[in-house]
């Protein structure tokens, strides 16, 4: 056999090596709460690689996320205070703020104390950690020298950006309010500067990145899926009625004084419009200058329940000033309710304008008014926008697509990551 053949016969070799190394890879997953993160847990979990989710989150509250126990670990001891000063009657964003910081920190430093501890008790190190953004600074750190990777998961746009754009809401509406903490924000960019790679769930949000400095490169679009044995139909809209409908965070960062004045300026002799979800104090002072007639507040409601408000809604309203990527947009097209979105929720990975739904700019309640007056005045294309926005959620998949994307990524990081440490390795020796 000649040098070249021999070459080549190692080289394949090489090459075969590395990708059996990827096929089984220890996933550690970082995250405050729950959000999307158990979504992603039970399908690297399906897979065989999941190793342990930490969770600020107790488990009295995890275990209807259908993991088992041992590969669930919780540190529940700051977020938990957080939780009841946000649902207090009481506004105090400083304590809060501290409240949020401080369990950042300790989090990061007690998942980094269970890594170390693994490895005493003779378990591998994870592969990767996949920490929610705000956390991991410190375990995903340490995991790189131990020739891991670390992947930071932005469920929204850059940090920077995202206060940028609430900030300047809140110049326009006149409230005196900080975003968020400076502190937050700075670890924030230094984890987006540590990380070997960032996740983001929509185009809207990657672009932030890239015009906030990050390389275009680093940062990967997964967009989410949905539940679809809980989010289907199970009711109609009612005939002659409108019902509008908004889901989630009742505050300026979701553009609601938009939706207000654009549903007062709809003309339907019989509408209703729906806002289901918490009440932010951002917007409290900003209220009592928007019109409400016909609008009812219903606080926080059960899935159950917001699945029945979506079934029989004609549309859903979703007007935001920022988002990574909202949830309840997939899922109302999974009850066979339509879509209205700004520009800023990432609806374009979703659905297409005119088809589904409508994609509107940003702060523009004339655009809204426009396209609800639209669906109101045409029962015909109320009946196509359903039919389709039925079709293309079954196209948009449940979680499992979620899962296919992410596994490509690792293994693709994973093994660009091992083969610049063997080239690396090849250098010193000869030098």
């Amino acid at each position: 056999m000649s040098s070249l053949s021999a070459f080549k016969g190692l080289r394949g070799f090489v090459i075969l090596k590395l990708k059996s190394l990827t096929l089984f890879m220890r996933v550690a997953q970082a995250v405050f709460g729950v959000f999307h993160h158990f979504e992603l847990a039970r399908e690297l979990e399906r897979r065989g690689h999941l190793d342990r989710v930490y969770s600020t989150w107790p488990w009295s509250r995890l275990q209807r996320e259908g993991l088992p126990r041992d590969k669930v670990k919780t540190f529940p001891w700051l977020h938990l205070p957080q939780i009841a000063l946000q649902r207090s009657p009481f506004d105090l964003p400083v304590l809060d703020d501290h409240l949020g910081y401080a369990n950042a920190l300790t989090f990061d430093r007690w998942t980094d104390r269970q890594f170390e501890r693994n490895l005493r008790r003779g378990e591998p190190s994870p592969d990767v950690l996949i920490a929610i953004s705000g956390a991991g600074l410190l375990t995903g750190r340490n995991l790189q020298e131990r020739g891991g990777i670390f992947v930071c998961d932005r469920g929204s746009t850059h940090q920077r950006y995202q206060e940028n754009i609430v900030a300047e809401e809140y110049r326009r509406w006149g409230v005196e309010r900080q975003v968020s903490d400076e502190r937050d924000t700075m670890r924030e960019e230094a984890i987006y500067a540590q990380a070997d790679a960032i996740t983001v769930p929509s185009s809207m949000a990657a672009r932030s990145f890239v015009e906030m400095g990050v390389p275009a490169a680093k940062v990967h679009t997964i967009p989410y899926g949905v539940r679809l044995e809980n989010f289907h139909p199970v009711g109609e809209p009612p005939q002659g009625e409108l019902r509008v409908l908004f889901a989630g965070a009742v505050g300026l960062r979701k553009g609601i004084p938009y939706l207000l004045q654009a549903f007062s300026e709809l003309r339907h002799p019989s509408k209703r419009l729906l806002i289901a979800g918490q009440m932010q104090e951002d917007l409290r002072s900003v209220l009592p200058k928007c019109p409400q007639e016909n609008v009812e507040f219903l606080g926080a409601v059960p899935q159950p329940r917001l699945v029945e408000l979506m079934s029989t809604s004609h549309v859903l309203v979703l007007p935001s000033i920022e988002e990574g990527l909202a949830l309840v947009q997939a899922q109302a097209l999974a009850c066979g309710c339509p879509v209205i979105c700004s520009t800023n929720t990432g609806g374009e990975d979703l659905f297409s304008d005119g088809v589904e739904g409508f994609i509107v700019p940003i702060r523009d309640s004339g655009a809204i008014a426009a396209r609800l007056q639209q669906l109101a005045d045409d029962p015909l294309l109320q009946a196509r926008m359903r039919a389709a926005a039925l079709a293309r959620v079954q196209a948009i998949g449940g979680w499992t697509q979620y899962g296919d994307r992410w596994e490509p990524l690792l293994r693709d990081l994973l093994a660009s990551s091992r083969s610049g440490r063997a080239a690396a390795s090849d250098k010193m020796h000869n030098l």
